[in-house]
């Protein structure tokens, strides 16, 4: 064990914390979104619009992936850092341990459960007869490498968890190296289309796995992976899935929110829109990466320091995210606003196809400045160990506001109905966060006045 790790989290200066750890974050989280950007822009330019529909209707599954991932590793996270701030490092690693196990065979059952019938899966997506040869030959070859995806997700977390953010953000920058030059020989060259494209991914994802798995058993990381931690123990597993439930299920959200405005947008726009709404989702995924990332920094600062009872620094992390992440969201919205055809025109050529992206965009995003005091509440639920709170924000915009606006607005402004269900959710979910979370920051100001309340470990 090196303690030096301890010693990144136990810093008095916390501004310079948070930055120091969400930078590499965003590095790491720019590199994750690049996977799915790169595969659409070499697509959408050399395969075309029925390629782009083809990733859009494939990506609610790489959504899952990376749920599963997400929800080991944030719910692995959580449980390792207050360990770690309470002095137990024992149970961290074998908390550790459980996260990975976890993590292998829920992607070992989502690949098999994806492969038993990929076309019944696929048209229940919402793929159309001319869109579905695209989207089987891509998803085939990503069911088979999703392995490496959701591990490479979920070893992010867990390493992250310990104050090292450099390892992370590294192994995914390998990975996108990795990701961009293969995309190029398979589908330049090579002229494998959308296959190439789903090949390069899955290699890239499988050699950023093998840099973060060097970290544990090469350098001289905080917590070791020993063989005895990953047999399943049933506290620890629950505490980890009980935390991480709420990261799986915004993705989950996400996945079948997707799958149903797929379908809806062949009803009403055809698989013209499909394409339109698959480029501003891989723009949305940049849009939202700064609140996201700072949500990565935020949550080992809170965990950490929840878990040592200092209290009044957990709380001056939370107001610095959430002031950092609300500017960032501002900034990303207004260079959205003032350049949405260059930025629309990266993914496609299509002159037509480039209209009605930023038609949509524009609608998609209107209250986009709302989106980091959402993520970075939804973290300090996380963060804290509550997890209804935490699954509540996760799950109100997709299920409770996103989908039943979707089915009902569309009959009634047909296409826009569908671009305008978004902001209306952002709003509803805004109220919702804000509501729940200021009893925390209260719970959390009293625990600060009277220093002798229990942190909440959850790890017994």
């Amino acid at each position: 064990m090196n303690n030096n790790n301890q010693n990144v989290l136990d810093d008095d200066r916390i501004g310079r914390l948070l930055l120091k750890l969400s930078l590499p974050a965003f590095v790491g989280m720019f590199v994750i979104t690049l996977y799915n950007v790169v595969d659409t822009i070499f697509i959408g330019r050399y395969v075309g619009p029925l390629g782009i529909a083809g990733l859009s209707i494939v990506f609610p599954v790489q959504m899952l992936s990376m749920g599963i991932g997400q929800m080991t590793g944030m719910g692995g996270a959580s449980v390792i850092s207050r360990l770690i701030g309470a002095g137990n490092i024992p149970k961290a690693e074998r908390a550790l341990g459980n996260a990975i196990t976890s993590t292998i065979v829920l992607s070992a059952a989502l690949m098999i459960i994806g492969l038993s019938d990929a076309d019944f899966w696929l048209r229940l997506m919402g793929a159309s007869e001319t869109i579905l040869p695209y989207a089987r030959d891509y998803m085939t070859i990503i069911l088979i490498g999703m392995f490496f995806q959701t591990f490479a997700m979920a070893l992010n977390g867990l390493i992250r968890a310990e104050g090292n953010a450099r390892v992370p953000m590294t192994g995914m920058i390998i990975g996108a190296v990795v990701n961009v030059i293969l995309d190029a020989i398979f589908i330049i060259p090579l002229a494998m289309g959308i296959k190439g494209a789903a090949l390069a991914t899955v290699i890239a994802q499988f050699i950023s796995v093998a840099y973060f798995l060097r970290y544990y058993f090469y350098e001289k990381g905080f917590l070791k992976i020993y063989s005895r931690n990953l047999v399943p123990e049933l506290g620890i597993l629950r505490e980890i899935l009980a935390i991480g439930i709420a990261s799986f299920a915004r993705t989950v959200a996400g996945s079948i929110t997707a799958i149903f405005v797929n379908r809806v947008l062949v009803a009403y726009g055809g698989d013209f829109a499909v394409s339109a709404f698959g480029i501003v989702n891989r723009i949305m995924m940049f849009a939202l990466m700064p609140s996201i990332v700072i949500g990565l920094g935020l949550q080992p600062i809170i965990g950490f320091n929840y878990g040592a009872k200092r209290y009044d620094k957990a709380m001056k992390a939370i107001k610095m995210a959430i002031v950092a992440a609300t500017a960032c969201c501002v900034i990303v919205f207004a260079v959205l606003y003032l350049a949405p055809e260059p930025i629309i025109g990266i993914f496609t050529t299509d002159n037509g196809l480039i209209a009605l992206g930023v038609y949509a965009m524009k609608r998609v995003f209107l209250f986009l400045y709302l989106i980091g005091f959402i993520m970075v509440g939804s973290i300090i639920f996380q963060s804290t160990g509550k997890a209804t709170q935490s699954f509540a924000t996760a799950v109100a915009r997709p299920f409770l506001f996103l989908l039943p606006v979707i089915f009902i607005l569309p009959r009634f402004l047909q296409l826009d109905g569908v671009w305008l269900a978004f902001p209306i959710s952002d709003v509803l979910t805004g109220i919702l966060t804000l509501i729940l979370l200021v009893p925390q920051i209260r719970e959390l100001r009293r625990k600060d006045i009277f220093t002798g309340g229990e942190a909440i470990i959850g790890v017994h």
